[in-house]
């Protein structure tokens, strides 16, 4: 008999990224797995039993190739011919933040669920963050690349 995890079990970690030159995409990944909860043998996918993620340094974040200057974010008014289109070099210019917002917002899947995960990432620019009494463990990019290495062998 399969046995799913209760509301009442469920224990949530914080983690601590600082995003200086990190690649977006690999960054995101990451971040989405934390936060569903896929890198925990208790992961069930109706639940919210992902971990918080705080991410610091954001408007230090590198895209790969051209990406930077020929990358298109749309969005749309709601009105006809309201459509808006940005690159990532302007949006950086105002909220550095949304470019990885965005990226990990796409690679959840779709609904109420995903909200409540995205609630979990908490992304800042510079160094100061309001987590540090949640005492946060502190993951570097060297350690994601060797988890990701292990996992695609």
């Amino acid at each position: 008999m399969t046995e799913f995890l209760k509301a009442k079990d469920i224990k949530n970690n914080w983690f601590l990224i600082d995003a200086t030159d990190a690649i977006v995409g690999r960054l995101a990944v990451f971040i989405s797995k934390t936060i569903r909860g896929k890198n925990k043998p208790s992961f069930t996918p109706h639940m919210n039993d992902g971990d918080f993620v705080v991410v610091k340094n954001v408007e230090k974040i590198k895209f790969t190739g051209n990406k930077f200057k020929n990358k298109k974010y749309f969005r749309h008014t709601g009105h006809p011919g309201g459509i808006k289109e940005t690159s990532p070099e302007k949006l950086s210019a105002k909220k550095p933040e949304e470019i990885l917002k965005l990226a990990v917002k796409r690679m959840l899947p779709g609904g109420p669920l995903a909200k409540k995960q995205m609630s979990k990432l908490k992304v800042y620019r510079g160094d100061k963050h309001p987590h540090e009494v949640q005492n946060p463990k502190v993951i570097s990019l060297v350690q994601m690349n060797k988890k990701n290495l292990l996992r695609n062998q």
